[in-house]
Parts: structure tokens; sequence; C-alpha cells
């Protein structure tokens, strides 16, 4: 897997050399931190020469930010450009991306794509009610009525509607910079930059060649790696069926397990399972990090987490108290736990 991992990065390397990469970094916007050089140029005579095409056209105005300006879509703020992963990070000039999300469209004939695509319920509630449990867009709120963004299954949605009167304004698909593995998220402030990707843009015959040798290398990586992991599988399988041949002949009938039903914990069984208040170090015990898997937001000190038991994954209590009242699995791993206390050093 090493080995796959370099051959991948040596791709990737390799991949983003341009046909122009003898044009210099020729720009300056204020003081911000990333290069303006091709295939991005600031507006004028001077840099068309940098320019691939009027899409990659940037502006400076007068307090030294950088503009993109997209077909559609209207005006951005430019945080960064990586031209190594070919990505440009952009913010809202008015603070308020959420909003000009929902009506975010970019025509085919636009360089820059969204790296993914993602649907989101926007819901109203009263402030009182939701503004200590979820993350609410706050430009998008006001002192009575509060809104919020989720993209949780429906069961989760029905959860919010029901237990804090919140109303179901609309259902938009958003464009959005990742997507996390077993994501399970009760709201999202949609606070992160809009990441957008553009195409390569030119390459030599020489980079062709390497990509195509680079494929090769990488199927056969991967076959090779399918073809190990089915002769692991078959031989756990021959070896579990000999294993449960054995008991059969030895005491009777095997024991078949029965399938788990997802259902909630009642409040004493919750109650249970361990709580830490978190220090000045935000420190979380067992195999977590530093934001909570269900509401995405980062742990801070004095806060309240609650530990599932043997798999030791951690939440916001108040986000993991209301997980289990409908479902009695840890929302990471699927676990069913019993309700025993853990101990952490």
């Amino acid at each position: 897997m090493d080995n796959l991992l370099v051959l991948f990065v040596s791709f990737l390397l390799f991949s983003s050399i341009y046909a122009k990469s003898d044009c210099p970094v020729n720009s300056i916007c204020g003081n911000n931190s990333f290069e303006i050089r091709f295939p991005f140029g600031l507006e004028g005579p001077q840099n068309q020469h940098c320019t691939y095409n009027p899409g990659f056209n940037l502006k400076c105005n007068n307090q030294g930010r950088v503009i993109l300006s997209l077909p559609g879509a209207g005006d951005f703020y430019v945080r960064d450009i990586n031209y190594l992963t070919q990505q440009i990070q952009l913010y809202d000039p008015y603070n308020c991306l959420p909003e000009r999300l929902t009506n975010f469209q970019l025509p085919s004939s636009s360089v820059f794509k969204a790296v993914y695509y993602r649907e989101y319920t926007f819901l109203t509630c009263s402030t009182d009610l939701v503004s200590s449990y979820f993350n609410v867009i706050g430009c998008m709120s006001n002192s009575t009525i509060s809104t919020l963004a989720t993209s949780s299954l429906g069961f989760v949605l029905t959860t919010i509607e029901s237990l804090y009167s919140c109303s179901v304004k609309s259902t938009f698909s958003l464009p959005v910079s990742w997507i996390p593995d077993n994501e399970a998220i009760f709201s999202s402030d949609l606070n992160n930059d809009l990441v957008l990707t553009w195409p390569r843009t030119g390459s030599t015959k020489g980079i062709k060649i390497f990509r195509i040798v680079a494929l090769a290398l990488v199927m056969s990586a991967i076959t090779c790696s399918m073809v190990l992991t089915c002769y692991i599988v078959q031989s756990r399988d021959s070896r579990r069926a000999a294993a449960a041949l054995q008991n059969t002949t030895a005491g009777g009938a095997a024991v078949v397990p029965q399938p788990e039903t997802a259902i909630g914990l009642n409040d004493s069984t919750i109650e249970s399972y361990t709580k830490v208040v978190l220090g000045e170090s935000r420190r979380i015990p067992g195999p977590n990090h530093g934001i909570c898997p269900i509401c995405l937001a980062e742990y801070n000190p004095k806060e309240t987490v609650r530990c599932i038991p043997e798999c030791e994954h951690c939440f916001h209590a108040e986000c993991i108290d209301e997980w289990l009242k409908i479902n009695g699995t840890c929302p990471v791993c699927r676990n069913n736990p019993s309700p025993v206390h853990l101990n952490f050093s």
C-alpha cells in the first residue's frame, strides 16, 4: 500500500506540470500568501500571455483582495490557490456563503467545477429552542428565527422537526469541499469555504506517456491487491466454516447469530455511559479527533462529552444522547455496545 501511495503522489505531481510552466510569477495583489501565475493572471495587457483563457482572469480591489468573477454566480474573494491539486478556495465578500450557495449555479461552459455536491434541507426554527443544540446559520437568522441546514437521513430530519418545532424551508444540492465518512450530521452552518477545481490546461508528450505508464502500474497494483484480498477472505471463510462444523459435531447445533434491530436506548442506559468534562487541552479519550462526528463542531474546554462503551468513540453529550434515544448503535462504527462504564486513565 505504501508503494501504491507513493506512485499516486508522483502521478499527481508530474501531472500538474503545464505547457506554459515558463511563465513566471508575475502578479501581486495585497499581502496574499498565494502566487498568481499561469493559468491565472490579473486583468491587464501585461498579463494576457500568462492567462489560459478569460475564465482565469482575476481582479485586485482597493483593499488588496483578489476577486474571481464566476459567470452566473457573481464575485467571490479568493483565499487560496493550490496549483498542485488544481483547486481554488473562495469565500463570500458579504460573509454569508450559505445564502449564496442556495442560488449557486455554474454554466456548463465554466472552466471551474465543484468538488462535490450534497443535498441539504434548510429549516426555520425558534431561536430559543435550537440555539444551544445546533449549528445555526447566523447570517440567515435573527433573534427570533434561526435557520438550520442538515444533510441527515429522514429519521433525523423528522426528529428535529418534531422535537424542536421546526419547519422545512427548502432543499438544495449545494457544492461542498468534502464529504466525511460515516457522516451523521444533525446540522451544519455551511461555514467552510467554497472549493472549486479546474481541468488540466495542457501537457507535453512526455507527461502523457508517463500518465499511461503510471496508470498501467496502478491498475496492476490494484488487480494484485484485489486478488490478494479475495484469497484472504476466502481463507478466513474456510476456517470459520471448519470451526462451525467442528462445533456442530462436538456439541450439537452451531449457534446462529440473530440480526440486530436498530432501536433507541432508555435514559438509564444512556446515563450509564461515561461522561468527561474537557480541560484546557481539549484531549478526548479513546480513538477520537478534535471534532464531534455528529455535529462536526470542534470541542471546546469545559464541554461535556459522552463516550460509547467498548468502541470508546466520544461525542458531545447532547448530540449522542439524542442519537441514542432513536438508535442504540454507535454513529461511527455501528457497534451495539453493552451498558457498562469505561475507565479512562
